[in-house]
């Protein structure tokens, strides 16, 4: 599974001591990720459930619990374009049984992000997760 990137997130969480620090390096991994298309802002795209406006497009190559999972997203907050940044860290390129197995909570907690966002961008982060597992559930029943 590839999740050297979200490792490498890790480590710089765990290099950056001060909370105002990672809450930066999270907008700034928003930042480096490429806008969607204003014609991927559907509602089809959108996630229910964020304070801020999220969408999320995912692509599946391949059928069954191997087919591999990536996807791309925009939000309208910068601290959310973070959250997305670190969620294609965590899931992109695996595969959708993998995707399943993974504990999101259990690693997002890596980061200390359950103690510092707000309830209403932990509550968007879940309704994040959830919209990219429900996709993988999907690909893997089909």
């Amino acid at each position: 599974m590839a999740r050297d990137a979200f490792e490498e997130i890790v480590e710089t969480f765990e290099f950056l001591d001060d909370w105002e620090d990672r809450y930066r390096h999270v907008i700034e991994l928003g930042r480096e990720m490429e806008p969607l298309p204003e014609s991927q802002k559907v509602a089809a795209t959108k996630v229910e459930g964020c304070a801020s406006q999220v969408w999320l497009v995912p692509e599946i190559e391949g059928e069954g619990p191997g087919a591999v999972l990536r996807f791309t997203g925009e939000s309208d907050a910068m601290i959310v374009n973070g959250l997305i940044a670190i969620l294609r860290a965590l899931y992109s390129g695996a595969t959708v049984g993998e995707v399943q197995a993974v504990d999101a909570a259990a690693e997002l907690k890596r980061l200390g992000l359950d103690e510092h966002l707000s309830s209403q961008r932990s509550n968007g982060l879940r309704a994040m997760v959830a919209r990219v597992r429900g996709v993988a559930e999907k690909a893997a029943a089909a």
